[in-house]
């Protein structure tokens, strides 16, 4: 591999000239500058990236933390590919790194893309808390957006859905249909997420009156498997129910092959809702009634954001993200 040293040689440059070309620093002449990009060209040469980084002060890349127990699924896809085609609309490159299990894990991610010297970061959060967060922002000189938590000292920094209330609005849709006995598959109880549309789910059943039965809320882990495992335990218990709302399409779709395989038709015997409308949603039989968050808008809300931020844009807090309820098929009035 060539270095600095040979490009400057045949360009009949010094290496400092060249090192002044790389950085954008420094007054080159146009025609010195052509020479010794041409020399680049012939040799071969490719700069230490880190070298540049820390010699520019920028590195025209934006990093992107989230934890691989995302990575699978429609969910994680479309937050991936929006990041990805946002951030090279605007020019940039995105670096993904792993937050992997633990909240230290995730900050050793962060001071990973911060070494590399990212521009700014995106967080998508797992294990670090609210004010982990909080603090991570006030100690960190580049920019960093927060995806899916609310933050208490830094709100401009955050984009969220209202969790807790989509999962109201779900619920309620069911009871105004009739329905009395809701049973409710979790998320994995250790996400915030998962927290949020099981709280959304109480609350609506206290405000219609509806007594909240322990033994109708079974706890998932997010997949088909844990979908169907829901609702042979609930089936085995002899909990009685006439709708079923699942914390993802994942697990709706488990639950749907396990309410067939049980004998009991969707939606005249028990209506069905998940979360997520994933794409084989609407071709599902029936067709899959489901809450649709506004991944999109929140990840071209983020890197608008942290773009205005580069550029030394003021920043103020936004509302937060409402989802859709798309009711299909699965969803029908109750049996009176």
């Amino acid at each position: 591999m060539s270095t600095m040293q040979e490009v400057a040689k045949k360009a009949g440059v010094s290496k400092a000239t060249v090192s002044r070309v790389l950085s954008g620093k420094g007054y080159v002449s146009e025609a010195t500058r052509k020479q010794v990009f041409a020399a680049i060209e012939a040799a071969g040469y490719r700069p230490n990236l880190l070298a540049r980084n820390l010699a520019t002060s920028t590195s025209q890349c934006i990093g992107m933390v989230v934890t691989n127990t995302l990575y699978s699924g429609s969910y994680f896809s479309e937050i991936l590919s929006q990041a990805a085609k946002k951030v090279e609309e605007s020019g940039r490159q995105l670096i993904l790194v792993d937050g992997k299990h633990s909240a230290q894990q995730e900050r050793e991610a962060i001071e990973f893309l911060l070494d590399l010297r990212c521009d700014a970061i995106i967080l998508y959060p797992r294990f670090l808390t609210i004010d982990d967060m909080d603090d991570i922002i006030e100690q960190t000189r580049q920019p960093i957006m927060v995806v899916n938590r609310r933050l208490r000292k830094h709100p401009s920094h955050a984009v969220f859905c209202d969790h807790k209330g989509s999962a109201f609005n779900a619920a309620m849709a069911l009871i105004e249909r009739g329905h009395q006995k809701i049973a409710f598959i979790t998320g994995s109880l250790d996400s915030p997420t998962a927290q949020e549309r099981l709280a959304g789910y109480k609350e609506a059943l206290r405000q219609a009156a509806i007594a909240i039965e322990p033994q109708r809320i079974v706890e998932g882990k997010w997949t088909p498997a844990c979908g169907a495992k829901a609702v042979a335990a609930l089936l085995a218990n002899n909990v009685a129910f006439s709708a079923l709302i699942a914390s993802n399409d994942d697990m709706a779709v488990g639950a749907l092959k396990q309410l067939t395989q049980a004998g009991l038709r969707v939606p005249n015997d028990v209506s069905l809702l998940g979360f997520d409308d994933i794409p084989v949603a609407p071709f599902l039989l029936p067709a899959l009634s489901s809450v649709k968050d506004p991944v999109t808008g929140m990840i071209h809300e983020v890197i608008n954001r942290l773009i205005s931020m580069l550029d030394g844009g003021d920043m103020t807090p936004q509302q937060a993200f409402i989802s859709e309820l798309v009711l299909r098929e699965s969803v029908a009035d109750a049996a009176s």
